[in-house]
């Protein structure tokens, strides 16, 4: 078997196994014109001098658009040239293409196996949601609630920031106070959940932060909103490595945005008519477990006031 490099032109003339009375050269060569969002066209011509004329055989083979990026690294190396920004340019919307192909496919097979198959309930919710959930997850990558949780569209009025904290009620405007403001008044759901998740970046950019932090960063300027969970874990964790402060301060800060949501009027009541309930959670995907407690509001009450809340219905899956 030949395996020959996806260079635009490739040359090997007079190989042995390619044996004729006379000279034959093989070339290759990628034709960007007819390349798809998977495959580009190589062209593979045959040139054999026969009673003094050229005869040409040209077959046609489809070459897996991941190769594209390794055909463009050969060829800038036989050609002895340094890889300019042209060439990265034209790499990069290539792997761009490979990326929303693949999301592509994802959004097709959602269509036509979700979408398609409960069209009834997605017509429904074209008219209108009425989800149960408001869910308050951290912005992170590892951290989806849909696919942690399984909720489906619908289920669950969703906002995500750094470290899933809650600012208090009389801190200035943030889109995670919009999303309370319009879960809980207009589309009256039945629960909050604040997810928190092991390894939070905005965790320990909270924890290493000297002060009030850098006035000029927008990640100290937001984390710092936690900084009653960070002084709550310096408290009774500082003697601890840096690693296990901050799993205790994840969890301590989905606490305090608990407790943090008591303070909204709105929210306060709706919880005390019971109308209302709040939930913590805590995925660990470390050793993928999710740890799930609700506010006793009754025995909270009677803590004093800063002093945090009681939990009740603690569980871990």
């Amino acid at each position: 078997m030949l395996f020959v490099p996806c260079c635009r032109i490739f040359e090997i003339p007079n190989f042995p196994f390619m044996a004729s009375s006379s000279p034959t050269h093989l070339s290759l060569s990628l034709d960007p014109s007819s390349s798809s969002s998977s495959t580009s066209l190589l062209n593979l011509q045959t040139q054999r001098t026969i009673f003094g004329s050229k005869d040409f055989e040209k077959t046609h083979l489809r070459i897996p658009v991941s190769f594209r990026k390794k055909a463009v690294n050969l060829q800038m190396m036989a050609s002895g040239k340094t890889p300019g920004l042209t060439q990265e340019a034209t790499v990069d919307r290539e792997d761009n293409a490979d990326v929303f192909d693949d999301m592509k496919q994802r959004f097709l097979a959602f269509k036509k196996h979700k979408y398609m198959d409960n069209l009834e309930h997605f017509k429904k919710l074209a008219d209108a949601q009425a989800p149960k959930f408001l869910v308050i997850a951290c912005a992170d990558s590892r951290v989806c609630p849909s696919a942690i949780l399984g909720f489906q569209p619908g289920d669950a009025f969703t906002v995500r920031n750094i470290a899933n904290l809650v600012p208090s009620y009389e801190s200035g405007p943030t889109e995670t106070k919009a999303a309370l403001e319009f879960s809980v008044n207009t589309l009256n759901v039945e629960n909050i959940l604040i997810i928190g998740h092991s390894r939070c970046g905005g965790i320990q950019a909270l924890m290493s932060m000297q002060g009030e932090g850098d006035s000029r960063s927008f990640i100290h300027n937001w984390v710092k909103v936690g900084k009653k969970a960070k002084e709550s874990t310096k408290a009774v964790a500082s003697n601890l490595h840096f690693d296990h402060q901050c799993q205790h301060c994840e969890k301590a800060s989905i606490n305090h945005s608990l407790e943090r949501l008591l303070g909204y009027p709105w929210i306060e009541e709706k919880v005390r008519k019971g109308s209302l309930s709040l939930h913590g959670g805590y995925y660990d995907f470390i050793n993928c477990t999710f740890e799930k407690w609700t506010v006793d509001y009754g025995e909270s009450r009677g803590k004093k006031e800063g002093s945090g809340i009681a939990v009740k219905n603690r569980s871990v899956w």
